[in-house]
C-alpha cells in the first residue's frame, strides 16, 4: 500500500478532511495519514461534516509533523499555504504536491465546512485518477460528488475577469494551470518537460502573462523561479481552475505523464521547518 501524508496547520480540519476521504474512497490502496505544523483540536464542525456524509471519523486524532519524522511517505500533500513554505520539501517523501484549500474556518460560504469537504473529495478523485494511471491502475472507482454552495468572495473586488478568461486562451497558459494546479508549484524548466517545449523565452512570455495579469506568483530559490497558482485569487477563479482541470485530466495526461518520468528535477528547499 502506498502511504499518503496530508499536511495543514492545525490539523484540525482540511487535513483531517482529506484523511478520512482518502481512507474511504481507497483505503485499500492507500494507508493515509495527517498531521499538523502546529497542531489543535479537531474542529466539531470538521466531523459534523464529515458524519454527515457518512464518513468514518473514529480514527481521526490531531497530531504533530514532529511524530512522523523519519518515516518514508509516497506522497505528502499539503493543504495549505503556510504548511506549504514551512514543509516545501518533506524529508522522505516519494512525491510531494501542494494543494491551497481555503481555510474553511474563516470562510464565508453559507457551509464552509461541507463546501471544503466537497471541493477536497473533487481534488482526491483526480488524485487517484491521475496516480492510478501513472501506476497503470485503471481501476479506481470514483464516488459521486458532494454537492457544492459557494458565495462569492471580497478578494473578487478590483479583479479583472476580462484579463482572466483572455490569459487562459492560449494553450499552453492553459495547460500551465492546470498542470501547477495539479502539483502546487513547477519551475520553467519542468513546465518545459511536461509541454514538450523546446522553446524556453515561449514558456517564459506565457509565464510572463499570466504573472502580469495577477493569476500566478512567483518566487526565487536559489538559480531555480518556481511558480503557483496565485493564493490571493478570488475563489470563483481558482474553482474554475480547479474544475477544468478536475474535468479534463485527459487534456493533460501526456504531460503529467512526462513530467513524472522527469530526472533531476529542482529541489525546492532541504528542510521542513
Amino acid at each position: 500500500m502506498k502511504k499518503v501524508l496530508f499536511l495543514c496547520t492545525g490539523n484540525s480540519a482540511r487535513s483531517q478532511m482529506a484523511e478520512a476521504l482518502l481512507r474511504h474512497k481507497a483505503g485499500d490502496k492507500y494507508d493515509v495519514y495527517s498531521a499538523g505544523t502546529a497542531p489543535d483540536d479537531i474542529d466539531v464542525r470538521t466531523l459534523e461534516a464529515l458524519n454527515k456524509f457518512g464518513l468514518d471519523t473514529s480514527e481521526l486524532i490531531s497530531k504533530n509533523v514532529d511524530e512522523f519524522k523519519g518515516q518514508i511517505f509516497d506522497y505528502v500533500i499539503t493543504l495549505c499555504d503556510k504548511a506549504n513554505s514551512e514543509c516545501r520539501s518533506y524529508p522522505n517523501a516519494g512525491k510531494q504536491l501542494a494543494w491551497d484549500f481555503p481555510d474553511p474556518k474563516t470562510r464565508t460560504d453559507t457551509n464552509p465546512f461541507s463546501t471544503t469537504l466537497n471541493e477536497l473529495n473533487n481534488r482526491l478523485s483526480m488524485f487517484l485518477l491521475v496516480e492510478d494511471k501513472a501506476l497503470n491502475n485503471n481501476n479506481q472507482e470514483t464516488p459521486s460528488e458532494i454537492t457544492l454552495n459557494e458565495d462569492s468572495d471580497s478578494a473578487s473586488e478590483g479583479f479583472d475577469p476580462l484579463k482572466f478568461y483572455k490569459s487562459l486562451t492560449d494553450e499552453i497558459r492553459l495547460k500551465t494551470l492546470m498542470l501547477t494546479h495539479y502539483h502546487g508549484e513547477l519551475c520553467v524548466c519542468e513546465l518545459m518537460q511536461a509541454l514538450d517545449e523546446k522553446s524556453q523565452p515561449k514558456v517564459s512570455r506565457n509565464l510572463a502573462v499570466l504573472k502580469k495579469s495577477k493569476i500566478i506568483t512567483d518566487r526565487k530559490h536559489g538559480k531555480w523561479v518556481f511558480y503557483r497558482i496565485n493564493p490571493e485569487l478570488p475563489l470563483w477563479t481558482k474553482n474554475i481552475i480547479a474544475q477544468t482541470t478536475e474535468n479534463n485530466v485527459a487534456l493533460i495526461n501526456l504531460e503529467l505523464q512526462r513530467l513524472n518520468n522527469m530526472k533531476s528535477r529542482p529541489n525546492k528547499t532541504s528542510v521542513c521547518k
